[in-house]
């Protein structure tokens, strides 16, 4: 087996365990600096980092007629879905429930793709996403019959509307940006993001950053692992998969980011969580396998 398609093979999984990362990370930036401002700093990081990959790699021109979707797809994936999250977190919002919410937008992007894009799904896939769904919502169900105080209505709304730009996003470049150039579009992608964050912290926040080992540490994860690496691996999928497909790695991330969060944060884990994490595993294999005889698609 050669070396691309070992990489091909894996590069969803690592993709997942990258990911997941993001809610800790959030956790530990938000107790150092006003989320929509760090957002912005990590942003605006990225994409010079990414200009300065593309000019010394001689990576491809991003074509002028690309520049406006491109932008409009990280306005909803970046801004609005990691905005959502941060802020939400910031409020007190416990990461790993946090992860089990945004884990929602696979089953939203899954229907809207096939209304709005025509993507077919087998009786295998809708299968897969029905299992990664309710494994997301038994185990939110769990944490919210706890009767946290930390769960407020604000925090709820904040990653609803997380749920919605991510989905809205991945839609978006699905449609519109499927041929952009992966490190000059993504680059795109962080400007606009980096700009819309800058003017909301502006208007909504007090400026607060301080640096310090931790803060360092979180910003850096966040650049060069999460928005570079992690990144860049889901934009590739996206361009390779179905949305449904690629979306449906995120009914991983909840439950891992919620170990992730029992280990380090000491937030509370269930045996729900465990068994979420086996019927999303289910439903990602599902939903992601690529059948030996074409199916034909299901018409509903």
């Amino acid at each position: 087996m050669s070396t691309s398609s070992v990489f091909e093979r894996l590069s969803p999984w690592i993709f997942v365990a990258l990911w997941s990362t993001g809610f800790v990370v959030a956790r530990y930036s938000t107790d150092n600096a006003d989320p929509l401002l760090f957002l912005a700093v990590r942003m605006a990081l990225a994409a010079t980092l990414l200009l300065a990959l593309a000019s010394l790699t001689n990576a491809p021109k991003m074509p002028r007629q690309l520049v406006a979707p491109s932008a409009l797809v990280g306005l909803f994936m970046h801004a609005i879905y990691l905005g959502g999250v941060f802020v939400a977190i910031s409020r007190g919002f416990p990461s790993g429930l946090g992860a089990l919410i945004a884990g929602i937008h696979p089953v939203v992007t899954s229907v809207a793709g096939r209304v709005l894009l025509g993507e077919k799904l087998r009786r295998s896939q809708w299968l897969g996403v029905v299992l990664g769904v309710t494994g997301v919502v038994v185990v939110v169900i769990d944490k919210l019959r706890a009767g946290s105080t930390e769960v407020t209505t604000f925090a709820l709304v904040a990653m609803m509307c997380s749920v919605i730009g991510m989905s809205t996003g991945t839609l978006v470049q699905r449609a519109k940006a499927r041929s952009m150039p992966l490190v000059r579009g993504t680059a795109v992608q962080y400007l606009s993001s980096a700009i819309v964050l800058g003017i909301a912290t502006a208007f909504f926040e007090d400026g607060r950053f301080e640096m310090n080992t931790e803060m360092a540490l979180a910003l850096a994860w966040s650049v060069l692992v999460l928005s570079l690496a992690a990144v860049l691996l889901m934009m590739l999928l996206i361009s390779r998969h179905s949305a449904a497909r690629v979306s449906s790695l995120f009914f991983l991330t909840p439950a891992l980011s919620a170990i992730e969060s029992a280990i380090l944060f000491s937030e509370r884990l269930s045996a729900l969580a465990v068994v979420a994490l086996v019927v999303a595993l289910v439903g990602v294999w599902l939903t992601m396998r690529t059948p030996t005889e074409p199916a034909s698609p299901v018409e509903s």
